[in-house]
């Protein structure tokens, strides 16, 4: 019930957001990094800013969201007018439609924000691999350029691709990946960072999920303003890696990583899930006000093996 309830609450803000493997159709348009895509409507173009596609003049947006695809039953049950109401939206209609990738359901509602009227469609679609959410906001000002038969044309076109192609997902971040040492990708954070891991693809990434071998690679702002600041920036950084327990640190020094200052901790912990005792390490590399953070955890016992496979990635990661 837990988990439904936070699949819940990611709907309803994505809708918020919004208002502020079957067979894939020939004209699909697929928003880079993601696995759904839609014939979008003509006057749109594939947004720089969100998975999906905007026409920034007329204050249009088309949001495409994937969600696990145990989601599509607990929010077939719970989505609708009141539920809807809390997030200022009024339900008009809601209907069942059967697409090509499965079961799906359609609702329309208005909303007012910051004065400004507006139509919101919202298509729920359940697939084998995913639940798909796409939602489209249309102010009534631009209702004769979005007339309802092109909406509804361009949500129940949706269309799902087995996986996006790796040089596809790797072009979203705001660094290069130079060398996987064998990892796959887990998963992306668009223009932030990066899970390369030994997990089974379809296994739900997040820094320190599991104890298979992965790192975490991500860019954030700040960096210390003097060297001798850097190993309690460091350490800071390093309290924050989630999923690790008993921890004790075991090296902590700097070091140059890519011509530029860095600094490494290496520690042992136990992995709360599993209970293995796991080693981890955590680079920083500092430069242009800013830091990646890189943290690769392993099993001890695999530990040799994949140190070298961590430090095979770090020393490909280049700026854009």
């Amino acid at each position: 019930m837990l988990a439904m309830t936070r699949l819940r609450s990611v709907v309803f803000a994505l809708a918020a957001l919004a208002l502020s493997a079957p067979a894939i159709a020939a004209d699909a348009v697929f928003p880079p990094g993601s696995r759904i895509g839609i014939a979008p409507p003509e006057g749109v173009v594939v947004s720089k800013n969100f998975f999906g596609f905007e026409d920034a003049e007329k204050n249009v947006a088309i949001v495409l969201v994937t969600l696990p695809p145990e989601a599509y039953a607990d929010l077939d049950k719970t989505v609708g007018a009141d539920s809807l109401k809390r997030q200022g939206l009024t339900l008009e209609t809601r209907e069942a439609l059967t697409l090509p990738t499965g079961k799906a359901f359609l609702m329309i509602g208005r909303a007012e924000v910051d004065k400004v009227k507006l139509r919101k469609w919202i298509l729920l679609a359940s697939t084998p691999a995913l639940t798909a959410l796409v939602t489209a906001q249309i102010p009534d000002s631009s209702k004769t350029a979005y007339p309802d038969k092109a909406l509804r044309a361009a949500l129940t076109s949706l269309a799902v691709r087995a996986s996006v192609p790796v040089e596809e997902q790797l072009s979203l971040l705001p660094f290069k990946v130079g060398e996987l040492a064998g990892f796959h990708v887990g998963g992306v954070v668009p223009g932030r960072a990066v899970m390369l891991t030994d997990a089974p693809v379809g296994t739900p990434q997040l820094p320190g999920a599991g104890a298979e071998p992965h790192i975490y690679v991500a860019v954030s702002p700040g960096a210390p303003g003097q060297a001798s600041e850097r190993e309690t920036f460091a350490r800071e950084a390093f309290a924050t890696v989630p999923n690790i327990k008993e921890v004790r640190i075991t090296s902590s020094e700097p070091l140059r990583i890519g011509g530029q200052a860095g600094y490494q901790i290496i520690a042992e912990a136990k992995h709360p899930a599993s209970g293995a005792t796991v080693t981890v390490v955590q680079w920083l590399r500092f430069g242009g006000g800013g830091h990646v953070q890189m943290v690769g955890l392993a099993r001890t016992e695999a530990w040799t093996e994949s140190y070298a496979r961590f430090r095979t990635v770090r020393d490909g990661i280049e700026p854009k």
